[in-house]
């Protein structure tokens, strides 16, 4: 189920809370109706109302977090990719067939996240490109360096093929943190509760009705962006290629 999907399903409970609540207000004894009634229920969804603005104001600042994380390793891993290439450049004309794989290497990356638009989680392919990470780190063990110059650039060129596979690996593993299901079921409840509150207390006419509409897809647009941003790889906020591809074009230069 996607971010879409449940953004929806949270809508239709959220926005459905408050329509329960002004249908069941004709159950709802006069007493209860009274002035005093309603300033308690009011202060009350005050609390409630100050605990979710607190949970989405965490929960969106985290994901922003999460999702700028994701765009930091993407603009780094493109980063050492250009860099191992300088390095084999410095190293000399032997070591042309490890850059070659170094560009096949980046090139299996980019077009492997093509691939998995709107299918499935961008780099999660991760494990597929393992076999040509390989080759390069094999065509630049190969190498035999015939001077001081060489074996340092050899050394910082293996030393920046371990990055690169430490990069991969880590967001590999970051991708596979689920959403905490239990947190997102609190908070959904704790907008039942407070749209059934509004609701109970709030006339029944088409701008009412609106209003409480709007405020039912402003809330769950909120709840979009923290699930869309925590997953970076797919959905409608996607971490962009763009230094993939800035680096494709510096290799072999």
């Amino acid at each position: 189920m996607n971010s879409l999907t449940k953004s929806v399903i949270a809508l239709a409970f959220v926005f459905g809370g408050a329509l329960l609540g002004m249908f069941s207000r004709r159950w709802v004894p006069g007493e209860y109706q009274a002035s005093e009634s309603k300033d308690v229920v009011r202060l009350a969804m005050g609390l409630v109302v100050t605990t979710v603005a607190i949970a989405l104001g965490l929960l969106v600042g985290s994901a922003k977090s999460f999702y700028d994380t994701q765009n930091a390793e993407i603009a780094q891993l493109a980063g050492n990719f250009v860099l191992l290439d300088r390095m084999l450049a410095q190293y000399g004309p032997d070591a042309k067939d490890a850059r070659a794989a170094l560009r096949t290497f980046l090139d299996r990356q980019i077009h492997t996240q093509e691939q998995l638009l709107g299918s499935s989680e961008l780099y999660s392919d991760i494990k597929s490109g393992t076999a040509v990470s390989e080759s390069t780190w094999n065509e630049i063990q190969m190498l035999s360096p015939k001077d001081d110059d060489q074996r340092f650039f050899k050394q910082q060129s293996l030393n920046l093929e371990v990055q690169l596979g430490q990069l991969r690996w880590l967001m590999y593993e970051q991708n596979a943190i689920p959403f905490p299901s239990f947190l997102l079921a609190m908070l959904i409840a704790w907008l039942i509760v407070l749209f059934v509150s509004f609701g109970i207390f709030a006339p029944r006419n088409p701008l009412v009705l609106a209003g409480l509409l709007a405020s039912s897809v402003a809330i769950c647009g909120a709840v979009l962006l923290i699930l869309e941003m925590y997953h970076p790889q797919l959905g409608l906020i996607r971490v962009s290629d763009a230094p993939l591809r800035a680096a494709m074009r510096q290799l072999g230069r």
